[in-house]
């Protein structure tokens, strides 16, 4: 229990802004989900997790948290969050009580007692954490179509919500980790704690757990990929293919949209969007 505190004590805190506001090369952008009921989706990050409605250039629904956008693609998913290489994503807030009630009141389901860590006590939907770090407590929700979401407390944040960190499943945590470091530039935590090892970037910390066997890419799933938005993306997307990346989608620029788009997929089968322009969505 106290090498989990200790872990948390690492989260990384986003910048206050409802909008991608984190600074570098290559951060945070979005997360893009298949949704078998849009609307139920929208309402799920809105009235449950506290983001707010928006609209895309395109004039497709999104939902805005500081340093994280949501997309949703009208697609029934081939399935959860659980059981594919990315497991959940997490956001923070000061108050997780509060939280979680806001959440089942709107309907939803808490899956803490089966998600939380070993060794954390559960009460009333809630993992307590005992220590001096910066979280006091975590919670798990369900989603539609099976979205995972880690909830923290961290009580002396500004925002009532604010993105977190997405957690990877694979058979090599630390082969995925220094891949992210090599080609995103992720600043690596140093040591692991109960076999969860992690890294960050601008808005964003990536941590990563063993699985015993090889998981599901992401494509298809409910969460289909993640977004990193990226600073003078044609540049480089070329260095990328010097490194040896293939590029599923190359680059181009979609004028319309003011967005540049570009994909790639990690070696365990991650599907990541690339792209240069987000941060204009307020």
């Amino acid at each position: 229990m106290r090498a989990f505190v200790l872990l948390l004590a690492l989260a990384s805190v986003a910048p206050a802004s409802a909008q991608i506001t984190a600074a570098g090369p290559v951060v945070n952008g979005h997360h893009h989900f298949n949704a078998s009921d849009v609307a139920e989706h929208q309402r799920f990050w809105v009235e449950g997790l506290g983001g707010r409605a928006g609209t895309f250039a395109n004039g497709a629904p999104i939902v805005i948290f500081p340093n994280a956008l949501i997309f949703m693609r009208d697609q029934d998913p081939t399935g959860g969050m659980i059981g594919s290489t990315l497991n959940h994503v997490a956001f923070s807030v000061p108050d997780l009580r509060a939280a979680v009630d806001r959440i089942k009141g709107a309907g939803f389901r808490m899956i803490t007692a089966s998600e939380a860590p070993a060794g954390v006590r559960v009460v009333d939907d809630i993992g307590v954490v005992e220590g001096t770090g910066p979280v006091t407590g975590i919670a798990y929700a369900e989603g539609p179509d099976g979205i995972k979401v880690e909830v923290l407390e961290m009580r002396a944040q500004a925002d009532p919500v604010v993105s977190n960190h997405i957690h990877f499943f694979g058979e090599n945590p630390a082969e995925m980790r220094a891949w992210y470091v090599e080609h995103f530039g992720a600043v690596e935590r140093p040591g692991s704690v109960n076999g969860i090892i992690s890294a960050d970037l601008p808005g964003l910390g990536l941590s990563f757990s063993a699985a015993p066997a090889a998981l599901a890419p992401t494509v298809g799933r409910v969460l289909d990929h993640i977004g990193f938005e990226v600073a003078n993306l044609e540049a480089f997307t070329k260095t990328l293919a010097d490194k040896g990346v293939e590029l599923t989608v190359p680059y181009r620029h979609v004028e319309a949209l003011g967005l540049s788009i570009a994909f790639v997929v990690d070696p365990w089968g991650t599907t990541i969007e690339l792209t240069e322009g987000l941060r204009a969505v307020k």
